[in-house]
């Protein structure tokens, strides 16, 4: 068979996409950022610990959760993912099997009912999860899970349920890292998927570093930006692709338009459609 690939909407060989944890104030400035560059991710969320209306937080507290209303007004029609982060933020593999599905059940359908869609993306709480938990998980409606394994790599993600990141926003790597990926030109697809909490700027004072970031790798023509569970939907959509063992016929079962490239020349193929080559 003819070398082939993947390639992302458009042909492109490059994404990224962010993932943020505990629906806290400072969610709200970095949204401001991601908007304004272009960058789309996940924003993780604890619904049993919304903050009551009418919260006031002590003078020099960083973690300020936002209230329910206050995340809807903010993520609902903002383009970006919402999605678990368990209930209460239990540590989930320290807790009974059974509690521990009701903090991921019990925060999806809060989440659901909140925001009007069905949730299937997640965030480990504490970033600690078990390899038993993960069948669990993908019975609970759960597509993919994110730890806080950072790689220092742009690899496309083989278990979703164990899902790692490139790196935190404080890695000191974080520019170079950004710069290779960039400035690359890969001929296999390619996945930048940055995390982190945005309390953690306001407590280290250091918005400069999601400001320099997101000015530098957003806008780019040859970067996909697209949430957690669009990249997994897309990546799984390929991976359903038929093709016939002479590598010369295709078929697309999905719903997702698909694009791959064979010996360098990028194809584009519809849901349903069939393409000789």
């Amino acid at each position: 068979m003819a070398d082939l690939w993947m390639r992302f909407p458009n042909g492109l060989c490059k994404a990224l996409t962010l993932s943020y944890d505990d629906g806290v104030e400072q969610d709200a400035q970095l949204l401001d950022i991601m908007q304004k560059h272009g960058l789309k991710g996940a924003f993780n969320l604890n619904s049993g610990n919304f903050a009551p209306e009418g919260t006031v937080y002590p003078e020099g507290r960083i973690h300020r959760r936002m209230t329910e209303k206050a995340l809807i007004e903010l993520l609902k029609d903002s383009g970006q993912e919402v999605a678990i982060h368990a209930y209460h933020h239990g540590d989930l593999p320290g807790l009974p099997a059974a509690h521990a599905v009701w903090q991921v059940v019990r925060d999806k359908e809060a989440l659901e009912n909140a925001f009007g869609r069905i949730i299937r993306g997640m965030a480990y709480p504490y970033g600690t999860y078990s390899r038993e938990f993960t069948h669990t998980l993908r019975d609970c409606g759960v597509a993919y899970a994110r730890t806080t394994e950072s790689t220092h790599r742009f690899d496309i993600p083989n278990d979703w349920l164990t899902l790692p990141a490139t790196c935190h926003h404080k890695d000191p790597e974080l520019m170079n890292l950004a710069r290779k990926f960039a400035e690359g030109k890969p001929y296999r697809p390619q996945l930048f998927y940055l995390w982190g909490h945005s309390y953690e700027f306001e407590g280290d004072n250091n918005w400069h570093v999601m400001e320099e970031f997101a000015e530098y790798i957003g806008h780019r023509d040859d970067i996909w930006y697209a949430t957690n569970i669009e990249i997994h939907d897309y990546v799984e959509a390929w991976r359903s692709l038929h093709i016939s063992a002479d590598g010369c016929r295709f078929h697309n079962p999905s719903a997702i338009t698909l694009w791959f490239s064979v010996s360098g020349t990028v194809y584009q193929l519809k849901p349903g459609e069939d393409l000789f080559i």
